[in-house]
Order: structure tokens, then sequence, then C-alpha cells
């Protein structure tokens, strides 16, 4: 529960037990047992609408609370889909970014640079719109929240079993959400 909503209990609480109080010393003057039926009738409908205040009261409380709470959680899901409104786009471009990579290591030396020229660029632009790199190295601990394990294998060492020992895919961060998994290789325990 946050300190907000917390505050806002709270205060509707103490609200509640003044217009109780109210209630109570307006009650007390008006009943006296010597009155006559007219004035007890009186005095039983202004417990009764006093009763009634304090009700919708009450209920006015709790749903401005409530419309507090509403505002600030759709504040919040409008802001989490502006940073992420470009997912898609992104997730297009990431294999083509892959795609780069795989040139880069196989192209000639003239080829080379004119390729890193693009990628640079293309890097650039997508680093600029949020996209973040995973930085994911072999020997790291396997995260499920941010790896997929695509295969396992029997680990070359004792300490890398339950590693990642490849990286077949980087992962991606578009902001702070996971766009893309790292598609890794595992060392297995056996």
């Amino acid at each position: 529960m946050t300190k907000k909503k917390k505050s806002a209990d709270k205060k509707a609480k103490t609200d509640s037990e003044k217009l109780a109080k109210e209630i109570n010393e307006a009650v007390e003057p008006t009943i006296d047992l010597e009155d006559s039926e007219e004035d007890s009738a009186a005095a039983s409908e202004e417990i009764d609408l006093v009763a009634e205040v304090a009700e919708y009261k009450d209920k006015y409380l709790r749903l401005y609370s409530e419309f507090e709470n509403y505002r600030r959680r759709t504040s919040k899901e409008r802001l989490e889909l502006i940073s992420t409104a470009n997912s898609g786009l992104m997730e297009a471009f990431i294999p083509i970014a892959d795609d780069f990579d795989r040139a880069l290591k196989a192209g000639t030396e003239g080829a080379v640079e004119g390729v890193e020229l693009i990628f640079n660029k293309f890097k650039n632009t997508l680093e600029s719109k949020g996209l973040k790199k995973m930085e994911t190295t072999s020997g790291d601990d396997f995260d499920e929240d941010f790896h997929e394990a695509i295969t396992q294998i029997p680990a070359p060492d004792k300490s890398l079993a339950g590693k990642i020992i490849d990286i077949v895919e980087p992962g991606y961060f578009l902001g702070e959400k996971v766009i893309r998994f790292a598609k890794v290789v595992t060392g297995s325990k056996d």
C-alpha cells in the first residue's frame, strides 16, 4: 500500500470519526424524555438525516480515493505505453542488426568498411530510440529474466555448470523492458 493511499485511508477514517462525534453531539441535546411526541419525531428525523449525511460523506471520500488511485495507475500505464510504443518497429530491426553483424564477420576488407559505416549509423539510430543491447558474456550466470536457453551442452569445466557457455543471439532492452531475450547455450550440471 502506498503512502498516499495510507494517508487517504487515514484521512477518510479520521473524517468518519469526526462525523460520528458530531452526530453524537447533535443527537444528545435533542433527546429529552419529557419532550412531546412531535419533538421526539423531529429529533428522530434529525438523527436519520445526520446519519444519512455521514453515509454520503463516507461514500464520497471512498469514491474520491478510488478515483485518485485510478488516475495514478492510468497515468503510469500511459507513460509505460509511450516509452515502449516503438517496440514492434525495434523488434523488426533486430534481425537486420544481426545480419550486419554476420556480414562484418564474413566480409572482405573494402566491403567491411562500408558495412561498418552503415551498421554504426543504424546502431546509433536504434540507440537514440531507446534500444540497448544486453551485456551478456560467456561464463555469466543464467538468468531466465534476461536469457533464453536454446540448448544445453556438457560443461567443458565444472565451474561453467549452469552458466552461459555461448551467446547465439544477443538480447535487447527498450528502455527498461526486455524486448528480446538473449539466446544462449548453457552448460549442463551433470
